[in-house]
This record gives C-alpha cells, structure tokens and sequence, in this order.
C-alpha cells in the first residue's frame, strides 16, 4: 500500500505497480494487488509533521475500507462481513505490506485489525514494531544483489573481489539505494542522482568510497550534500539540481563522453544515464529509461520527461532493480537487445515482498501457539528476532533460484522456441494472460526476431515464468497433492529450519498450508526444471499438473537433486558460470525423463514412499560415488563429459553424477528388471548397457536426444520415439538375462550368436540410418521397427 505524491497520475503509477505486483507475487502466497492513496485536502503551508498525520489519517480510511468487506475467522468458522453482498467464495486471507509512504505505518494497521477483531492480528500488516524490518534487513536490496551477482558472474566478473564501475538512482537514506550501495566494497560509484542533487566523483578510490557511503547511511536523514567531497577524485562534485548551470571539469568531460563545457542539470543527467559503466542501480524513485516506440506520456512520469532515455541509449552492462518502475518493460527489452544484462523489477526486487510473506505465515503459526497458551506473546517476539538471519536466508535463496532459472530458460529458450510460443498461446486461450498488456511479442514477431539473430529476453522471460508459476500453483492448491501426508514435507521448506525443529505440529497444521504446499512446489518446479517443463509434459501425457508435480517429486526425491543441485549452486565464482549451467541442465534432463517415466510406469502411486525408497535404496550408492559408478555404467557413457567437468574445477563424485545423468535415468529400467527377474543389480546393469553398446543403441538415443524437430507434433513423436527405444532395450535386456552363461558377458555373447542374422540386418540398417540426414523423424520410426525384430 503507497502513499503517492504523484496527484496527478497517481492511477498510471499503480497500474504500473498492479502489474509489477500481480507476477512478483508468484513467489509468495497471497495472489495480492497493489493499494495507492493521495491526499486530496493537504492543508496549506503543512508543517512535516501535519502532513504525516493527514497521510495516516487517510491510511486508516483505507485499512477499514478493506477490513469492512473482507471476511474474518473464529476457528474454523468464516465469518462473512455484514451488510456485504458476497459474489465470491470465502476469503479471510488479507495481508497489508508497507511501500513508499507508509514504511512505518505497519502498526497503525495492526492496531485497526486488532479494532475489528481480525482473526490475523499483527499478521496482518508486516514490518511492525514486533516484525521484520526491510530497511534493517537491507533484504529488498540483497535480494536484487543476487541478481547483479549473477549478471556480473556471466560476464566473468566476482561483484565482490573485483572493482566495477556504476551510476545510481537514489541517496543513502534510501532504503534499496543506501543498502545496496553497501553490499560489496569494490564499488566504483561514478555517479548518483535523486530530487536534491547531482553526486559525481569521476574516479573514484573504491575503498574510500565505501566508508563515506557508511557513514552517510549511518545518519538520521542523509543527502549527497553531506558527503565529504575532499574523499573525491579530482574533478567530481556535488551539483544542485536547482542550479541553472553546471561547469564541466575534464575528469567529468572524460568519465562521461561529454564535450561541452556547460551543462544544464537535466542535461548532465542524460550523459550519466548513457556512461560507459558497468551497471546502473535504481533505488530511487521515477522512471528513467523508456522503449523508442513509447511516447513520454505513455510512461506517464512528467517530472521525469526532460531526463528520461531509450534503453537502445544505455551502455551499460547490467541494470540492477532495486527500485519499482525505473525502467519501462519495453525499454528493458530494447537495453537486453542490444546485449546488456537485464530482469525486471518485479524479479530483483522480490525480496521485500516474500520477506513480508514469511513474516506473516510465521506469525501466523506462532500465533496459534499463543492461542494454545504453550507461547507467550513476549517468548513469540523473542523467537521472531532469533529468526531473522534464518528468514533473511530462505528469501535471498528464493531470488537466487529465480535468476539462476532466467539463465537456464535463455539458454533453453534459444533451442525450443516452440514451447514458448505454445505456452504464452496456451496462456492466452485461457484468459490467463494478455501478451500485449504484457509487452510480449506475437508469435510472428518472435519468429522475425529470432530469423535476424535474436530471441527471447530476459524481460520477457520474467514475465513468462512468473505466469508459468502461477498457471501451475493455482492447479494444485484445491488438489490432492496439497493435502497427501507424504507430499506435506514440502511445507518445511517455507519456514526456518529451527522453528520447524521447535514446532513440527504447528507447521503442518498450519491454517495456509494448502496455498504454502502449492506455492513451495509451483516455485521448485518452475526455478529448477524451467519455464516450459510443466506445460510441455501436460501436453505430451493428457495428464494434469498435479500428477506431473507429484511425479516431479518422486524423481527429485530418488535421485537427491536437492543435495547435488545445491553442490552445483556452490561452485558459484569457482568454475564457469557455462559449466554450471551445462551441470544443471544435465541434472534438468535426468529429472525430465524420470518423471515422464514414472507418469508412464507408476503413474497410480506416485506419492508412496514405498515408490520412492525401493529406487532410492539400489541407486544411493551409484549417485554419489564415482567409483561406484564406473563399475556400473560404461567409461564410454560419461567418461568424456566427467573429465571435462573434472578439469574446469568440479569436485569427482558431483561431475560424475552429472555426467552420467543420462545413464542414470536408466538405472530405473534395470532395478525394475533386476526385481522382476530375481537378478543382481550389477549382472542386469552390465546386460543392459551391453546391450546398448553392441547394438549401437547409444548412438539412436543421442541422435533422438539431439534431434531438433521442426514442429510440436514432431517433438511428441521424438518423444514417443525414445519412450519405444526404452521398451525396446527392457525387453531385449529380458532376453539376455534368460539365454546361457553365468556372467553378463557370457550371456549377452549366446543371446548375440543365436540372432547373428537379424544382428547383421539391424547393423545394416543402421549403417544406413547413420548415412542419412536425420532431419526427418521417420528414419527413427524406421530403426526402431528393425529394431523390434531382434526380440
């Protein structure tokens, strides 16, 4: 809820921030909006301290407007608002979260919740007095860091040993500006600008610099005129934005490719906006960079109109959101265009708002022991500042993850346009999203831009995957995964490990554990697997999103991707960035096909730990250990890839996991064997993988695995094509097992020598298939028809 200044076009800045709201709120639970307010009667001449009290005058008005039509609890009893016509379903859950204006505001809310008897008392409003302070936490700007941290890391560069240059919107009594300006020491803060004043300091000594910053931030009410300016490299200055001219010194001229000697304020502004740096940071307020095809008025910022650039002007590498509407979409995706680095501010700055939402789902658990009378409310707030370090953690992750999940969707994204484009027509049919409302290109758009070399941004990714998030999160909150015992641990991840520890019943029996068990998955699922996974198996199987999501978890609990994930996510700064990111899309790969199989084979049982642990406990011992592995699986599988990974730096037991993903993924078909047969492990593996050696099935996997079909529908016949590829090699492994011999070798040897003939016909056919441009998925259909004669 904000406190506009804007009286003038107050409704296009909260339309602005309603949009921003809608996706940003993909990672929390409520599904949420955007409250603006202005004050219409501000007395004349106000002091500062009567302007506060007619803000909150009006603040209050609008807290018991919305109190007055939503619906409470008693228990387990919904009490419908009186004298409210209610053409909706029940719906208690009304939380309010401070924005600019109304940061200290939180406990004038709770005060009216607890005035009209809110079943949520101070829940209802987060950042109280006994809540979690944004500011204190620095956790909006962190949370945006982890994003700035990920673009630099692409480009090569540690954010937090190496030097880099930036211009900044905003002050250091700024909450997002003044923290994240303080984040790493090696800052080069070329320049910074709010309302006031013009900072520059053209060359700046990084360490000096970072210690002045301190202490600005430190003070009650800092402005840039309170910096010591004898700390600054020659020729910068302090400039009022009020001046009529601004004398140009050389350093400036030379740090800002400028050649006149004068400038206007304005002017000067314009020239910092398009420097050669490596990042701009937004923590102020105003909207900077618009797209060339919008008009001033369309942006819809008037104060800004004589500053504000294209982002085809910025030369900056990355921009950093830590700040709401700086930038417009359309001008965030022409700056992406042109190479630079780029989310949106609804993806940077998503650490205030899921901060807020873990704040409230805790005290709601801890309320209800209050209630119970096991809790004072005095132990409560005690366990609430415990916590803080624990909450500031599992919010940074959840940024972390989604920037990580944008890299891996622009890699993706460039090989399988197709699944995007169907997803965003899929979207559209539904009514669940409007591509234009969103700035997203039509399909013909998109296949011209990809035609001439580009494809999709990371803007626009943001928007995808924040919508993919919510498609799959509002299919599973009413299903039964959400209340399946087996799948409820889920909820642990949502809450620190401690009050977890301390409080089991109180989590799962939590009030919101559906819309938390549905919003935990909905995020995993979308920042592990990628924005098109979900949507992609729903189309190949006919299956909802609830199986999928179930399967999904089976296969991520057999294979203990979590632990190896995190392994992957800790090799940050240490190896590639391209290496980690070739890790995790291995990893994506063994997940994809696990849970298509699974979907395919134990699609009646997909919650059962007894599933879970019978795959679990034959293939623990290959998953982390190398040297087990090898014995299992071919050298010829994995061994390439291993040393590859083992080279750039990656530790042997995780390279080997990734690397033999693939043949991993089988391990499934040969436990399956090994129980139906009464065989050993080792002796069906070793069957299995001969099998696929001798007869070259490898090589027919890899070429379907590669294959870029050229349509959807040749995409789910590729598909089909490996699931027959699999059967093919289950029963042809059944029939090595049955022939003679006391070894694998023994056995594959007679099973061999009694089809001499229809061996010769299959290599003959393959030799062919591989003589072939296998642009045309038929020749599979082909092989996999030789193939079948080998039984």
């Amino acid at each position: 809820l904000r406190w506009s200044d804007r009286v003038e076009d107050y409704r296009t800045e909260v339309l602005g921030l309603v949009k921003a709201q809608q996706v940003k709120n993909s990672v929390i639970v409520p599904t949420g909006a955007k409250g603006c307010f202005i004050c219409k009667q501000m007395p004349s001449n106000a002091s500062r301290e009567e302007m506060q009290a007619e803000g909150i005058r009006c603040y209050k008005t609008f807290i018991r407007g919305l109190l007055d039509i939503t619906d409470n609890r008693r228990g387990d009893e919904i009490i419908p608002p009186q004298n409210v016509v209610r053409h909706d379903g029940d719906d208690p859950y009304l939380v309010v979260a401070a924005d600019k204006g109304t940061a200290t505001f939180s406990d004038i809310a709770n005060g009216l919740a607890e005035e009209y008897g809110f079943w949520l008392g101070d829940a209802f409003a987060s950042g109280g007095s006994q809540g979690y302070d944004h500011k204190g936490m620095g956790i909006t700007a962190k949370g945006a860091w982890e994003s700035v941290k990920r673009h630099f890391r692409e480009f090569g560069v540690n954010t937090q040993t190496d030097e880099f240059t930036v211009v900044g919107i905003g002050d250091m009594s700024g909450d997002v500006f003044g923290n994240g300006m303080l984040l790493s020491e090696t800052i080069q803060l070329v320049a910074a600008f709010n309302h006031l004043h013009i900072f520059v300091d053209p060359n700046p000594d990084a360490a000096k610099s970072f210690k002045e910053r301190e202490r600005m931030f430190a003070l009650p009410r800092s402005t840039w005129a309170d910096y010591d300016t004898k700390l600054m490299s020659k020729g910068g200055g302090i400039f009022s934005r009020s001046a009529k001219s601004i004398d140009i010194s050389p350093e400036i001229a030379k740090r800002f490719d400028i050649t006149e000697k004068r400038l206007s304020p304005n002017e000067l502004l314009g020239y910092i906006l398009r420097a050669r740096v490596d990042m701009v940071w937004n923590g102020g307020i105003g909207t900077y960079v618009k797209g060339t095809a919008e008009s001033h008025a369309d942006v819809g910022d008037k104060a800004n109109d004589s500053i504000r650039i294209n982002g085809n002007e910025l030369r900056c590498k990355v921009l950093g959101e830590g700040g709401n509407l700086g930038f417009t979409q359309l001008g965030r995706v022409e700056f992406a265009k042109t190479g630079g680095a780029a989310n949106t501010d609804f993806i940077d700055n998503a650490g205030g708002v899921d901060c807020s939402d873990h704040e409230v789902n805790i005290k709601i658990l801890l309320n209800s022991v209050v209630e119970q009378g096991d809790l004072t409310v005095k132990q409560r707030n005690q366990i609430l500042e415990d916590m803080t370090d624990e909450v500031s953690d599992l919010v940074l992750t959840n940024n972390y993850r989604q920037a990580q999940a944008l890299s891996i969707a622009k890699v993706h994204a460039q090989e399988s346009l197709d699944d995007y484009i169907r997803l965003m027509n899929s979207l559209e049919k539904q009514g669940k999203l409007d591509p234009a409302l969103e700035y997203l290109p039509t399909e013909g758009d998109l296949r011209s831009r990809v035609k001439d070399g580009g494809q999709l941004t990371r803007p626009e990714l943001s928007v995808l995957i924040s919508y993919a998030k919510i498609d799959i999160k509002q299919a599973l909150v009413d299903s039964w995964l959400t209340e399946d015992k087996t799948i409820q641990y889920e909820m642990t991840g949502a809450f620190p490990a401690s009050l977890v520890e301390k409080y089991p019943a109180g989590v799962f029996e939590h009030r919101m554990r559906k819309e938390i068990v549905a919003n935990q998955i909905a995020n995993d699922i979308a920042n592990r697997m990628g924005i098109t996974f979900a949507f992609n198996l729903k189309s190949v199987t006919g299956l909802g999103y609830t199986e999928i999501a179930a399967a999904y978890l089976c296969a991520r609990t057999i294979f203990d991707v979590k632990a190896q994930w995190r392994a992957i996510e800790g090799l940050d700064n240490q190896v590639p960035n391209a290496v980690q990111v070739e890790m995790m899309r291995d990893v994506i790969r063994l997940l994809t096909r696990t849970t298509y199989w699974l979907l395919r084979n134990h699609g009646d049982a997909l919650a059962s730990e007894t599933l879970m642990s019978g795959y679990q406990e034959e293939i623990s011992g290959l998953i982390h250990n190398a040297e087990a592995l090898g014995e299992v699986v071919p050298d010829s599988r994995w061994r390439t890839k291993f040393d590859r990974y083992v080279e750039a730096g990656v530790p042997n037991d995780l390279a080997a996991y990734c690397a033999a993903s693939e043949s991993l993924y089988w391990m499934l078909d040969i436990v399956d064997i090994a129980g139906e047969q009464g065989a050993a492990i080792d002796v069906v593996a070793n069957c299995y993988f001969g099998l696929g050696s001798q007869l070259d099935l490898i090589w027919l996997d890899d070429q379907l695995r590669e294959y870029a079909p050229a349509s959807h529908w040749q995409a789910r016949a590729a598909v089909g094509y490996r699931v027959e590829l699999d059967g093919e090699q289950h029963r042809l492994c059944k029939g090595v097992l049955a022939a003679s011999g006391s070894s694998a070798v023994e056995k594959l040897d007679a099973w061999m020598a009694d089809r001499e003939g229809q061996i010769e016909r299959w290599q003959s056919n393959l030799a062919d298939i591989k003589a072939s441009s296998l642009d045309d998925s038929a020749i599979f259909a082909v092989a996999l028809s030789a193939l079948s004669e080998l039984r």
